[in-house]
């Protein structure tokens, strides 16, 4: 009979090794397949076995020069499917693969079913059930160009799920994946020394191992798809499975897991414990960042590192990895080491000279297999490695631990929580760096187009590590976004999910701010000042705020002793997030209002008579009120002409802008009997000294 054998892309060759040596003759490997001869009872013991294989498919027939319905319907028809299943029995088809007539799958799937149905009713005068839970037989059909090949489902569900792990942690790997990387990895040839996982989430990479070491079957107690196959002989069967039984050995293992979660640690020791194998492997908390020796001779270090956006963030990833390989040096003299990620940059940074390399996918992620030896060559190294990709990363990181030394005054004097620490001082390093309380954000800057964008990463590497290092922060308090230019509804976008936020204080105002979910944070830093002054200026004003975002500005108005506040903005995340920022203060006025509108056309049709306005529009807005999109720089003076109708004849425009190389249109201002005073220098506190385009800032009132 012949046989097809599933797996994942990277194994083929394992498996087909694997095949070989349970009596198979193999035919041919493709991608994520492997082809191969066998009798029924060798096919069983593969199973049984293999712990490579997904899934094994018996082939039922193939034909070409299917090119349509009635081909296909035909292929089908005449197969001997008694020899399957009866008409009592009930059967699913699984389709796959499309050409120019047959171009939907769900289609051809139904026209394989018509054509079973069709031939047992004709012999039989029966028509077998679908069921789609669990059907007596599964039938598999795969097209390609115009070939279609049948199959029988042989093994049934997963061979990669073993029965053990019934808990699992945020980033699975599957058990066949896990069984190559240990055969990958070479302690399999010499299962007497000590094999450690630093990141070993569930504990699967180490069950694994266990088991393999031990010669244990994987299926044996699993039910087959086989055994309900006419063909089934049991009495075969059952004496291959106590052949197999009886292959088990209890070798002495030295098998040792640690992982940072606690919780995780408990579904470790769980799915071992339902292996078989509590007494066996060693699951204690550890910290990968902090390597420790874990044995008096030497090993395999073998793990599946978190990577990507499944586990941990940026910043903490790339502490990991940099503690990682000096924790390996320095522990792990003459060990080999396997490690499994899905971003090479990331591996880079262990700073290790990698032996062999070995491509896999896990689940839908590419991902690669680096083998290490740690020979004294690679030890010696770490004395002569800063951790960073590029030396020249270090003045980046006098520069960030100069900025705080100059800014530690006025800190202090002001209460100042949340600052601006650096932004963009050494153009190679285009990233901004905001300080909240014991956390910083840390804002990449879109490279230019000339700049490598390898280079730019790496660079941003060492920008995360030496800011945390730099400021003693942890990782997991280092947050990193992207700024690019924002483009409809996209400033109103949520980054994230998480939900948590934290309050800083300003000048006597408290406010909440989300580091994570939003580019920005809920606090614009660079108006400090421009609030201070509208805090100061308030005194039984009637206020307005346009644009107004988290109602910040509001809030510092309603300290200040403002009669009436409007806070005016499109957004009903953030003018809800507006109120929370008042309840924080415990402010409550029936004079303070919340509006959601479009401010340009709000402020076009508005009424009544403000003594104070904050006016900060964007430098664009696609507003579908306007003849065409705004522009702050050529429709400034539109917008003034609107406030003018609402300003009482004392009142006080507040203007500002981001808009680089801002001009106001002087001429045009006082043909509407208004005039300006620019104070963009009064506005700039001394975070925001260094880059004097940060905004610009006017004061606007009746000439």
């Amino acid at each position: 009979m012949q046989f097809i054998a599933l797996t994942s892309i990277g194994i083929e060759q394992l498996l087909s090794d694997e095949l070989n040596q349970l009596g198979a003759k193999v035919l041919k490997l493709t991608v994520g397949s492997v082809t191969f001869d066998a009798d029924t009872l060798t096919a069983q013991k593969i199973c049984l076995l293999s712990r490579f294989a997904t899934r094994v498919m018996m082939l039922i027939d193939s034909k070409e020069a299917i090119k349509d319905k009635e081909s296909l319907y035909n292929f089908v028809r005449f197969q001997a499917w008694q020899e399957y299943f009866g008409p009592n029995q009930t059967f699913l088809v699984d389709f796959s693969g499309t050409n120019d007539e047959l171009k939907n799958t769900q289609f051809s799937g139904l026209v394989i079913k018509d054509a079973v149905v069709d031939y047992f009713q004709d012999l039989y005068e029966q028509r077998p059930n679908v069921d789609k839970q669990d059907p007596s037989v599964r039938i598999i059909g795969r097209l390609h160009r115009e070939t279609v090949n049948l199959y029988i489902d042989y093994s049934g569900p997963s061979l990669s799920q073993r029965g053990y792990r019934t808990a699992q942690g945020k980033a699975p790997i599957k058990e066949h994946l896990a069984a190559a990387l240990i055969k990958r990895s070479g302690w399999l040839n010499d299962i007497s020394q000590p094999l450690y996982d630093p990141c070993c989430g569930s504990g699967t990479l180490l069950i694994e191992a266990a088991s393999m070491a031990r010669n244990e079957a994987p299926g044996l107690h699993k039910t087959f798809a086989f055994e309900r196959l006419p063909s089934f002989r049991e009495v075969k069967y059952l004496e291959l499975k106590e052949q197999v039984a009886q292959q088990g050995t209890s070798p002495n293992l030295y098998l040792i897991g640690h992982d940072l979660d606690r919780h995780v640690i408990g579904k470790a020791k769980e799915n071992s414990r339902k292996a078989g194998l509590a007494n066996t492997i060693t699951f204690n908390l550890g910290d990968a960042a902090s390597l420790k020796a874990v044995a008096k001779r030497a090993g395999v270090v073998i793990s599946n590192l978190p990577y990507g956006e499944r586990l941990g963030g940026t910043a903490e990833l790339i502490s990991l990895y940099r503690h990682l390989g000096q924790g390996l040096k320095n522990h792990f003299a003459d060990w080999h080491v396997s490690l499994l990620s899905s971003d090479e940059s990331l591996l880079k940074l262990l700073k290790l000279v990698r032996n062999k390399q070995y491509k896999f996918k896990n689940g839908p992620i590419d991902c690669v297999l680096n083998n290490y030896i740690l020979d004294a060559k690679q030890v010696q190294q770490s004395d002569q490695q800063t951790g960073l990709n590029y030396p020249a990363s270090e003045a980046y990181g006098n520069r960030i631990k100069k900025n705080k030394q100059g800014l530690k005054k006025w800190l202090k004097k002001e209460s100042i929580e949340a600052y601006r620490l650096y932004d963009a001082d050494i153009p190679e390093y285009n990233v901004a760096v905001d300080v909240y309380l014991d956390q910083v954000v840390i804002y990449e800057y879109a490279p230019p187009k000339e700049i490598n964008e390898d280079v730019a990463h790496k660079r941003l590497q060492d920008v995360i590590y030496l800011t945390g290092t730099q400021l003693d922060v942890q990782p997991d308090k280092v947050i990193v976004k992207q700024r690019r230019r924002q483009k409809g509804d996209a400033q109103y976008t949520s980054l994230a999910k998480r939900n948590e936020t934290l309050v800083v204080t300003e000048f006597g105002a408290k406010f909440k701010v989300n580091l994570h979910d939003y580019l920005d944070t809920g606090l614009f830093l660079d108006h400090r000042l421009a609030r201070r002054f509208i805090q100061e200026n308030s005194q039984d004003k009637r206020f307005l705020n346009l644009f107004a975002y988290t109602g910040s500005a509001s809030v510092h108005a309603a300290i200040g002793g403002a009669k009436s506040i409007t806070t005016v903005d499109m957004s009903k995340t953030y003018l809800d997030w507006a109120q929370e920022n008042f309840a924080l203060n415990n402010l409550k006025n029936s004079r303070f209002r919340f509006e959601k509108a479009d401010c340009l056309k709000w402020l076009e049709h508005a009424q009544g008579q403000y003594d104070l306005i904050f006016l900060d529009p964007p430098t664009f807005s696609n507003s579908k009120r306007m003849e065409d999109a705004f522009d702050v720089q050529r429709d400034h003076i539109k917008l003034f002409t609107w406030v003018k109708n609402i300003l009482s004849p004392d009142g006080t425009l507040l203007f500002s802008n981001n808009k680089r190389g801002f001009k106001i249109d002087r001429d045009a201002l006082t043909a509407l009997g208004l005039q300006a005073v620019n104070i963009t220098d009064k506005t700039l506190s001394p975070d925001f000294n260094r880059n004097k385009n940060i905004h610009n800032s006017w004061l606007i009132t009746y000439a």
